[in-house]
């Protein structure tokens, strides 16, 4: 990774995406949104991440976690029925967890 870390890049990325960006999306509080492909390769050229985890929101909206096993960041995105994606959140020490999760409480 370069001097900037990752929270440096997406900022870049942000400057960079900017001129991609639909009227309606540049203008939702400050989101750095951009088409999903493009959105997805800068991630994956940028800090090698690749999709580990996708989900179906309520308002038809999928939610991706892309991460990178080797540097350990993450960046979480959403991507809506039109193509547009957003960044929700990025950090560092992504981890696997190979634990089944229940959703229901198995000792009841």
């Amino acid at each position: 990774m370069n001097g900037f870390g990752k929270f440096g890049a997406i900022a870049l990325a942000a400057a960079i995406a900017t001129p991609l960006l639909s009227p309606a999306a540049a203008g939702a509080q400050g989101n750095v949104c951009a088409k999903r492909e493009k959105l997805v390769s800068e991630l994956q050229k940028s800090h090698g991440e690749t999709r580990q985890s996708v989900g179906l929101q309520r308002n038809a909206g999928v939610i991706e976690t892309f991460a990178n096993t080797k540097t350990g960041s993450w960046t979480i995105i959403v991507s809506l029925p039109t193509g547009m994606s957003c960044l929700v959140a990025a950090g560092e020490a992504f981890q696997k967890d190979a634990k089944k999760v229940s959703l229901i409480d198995e000792a009841a």
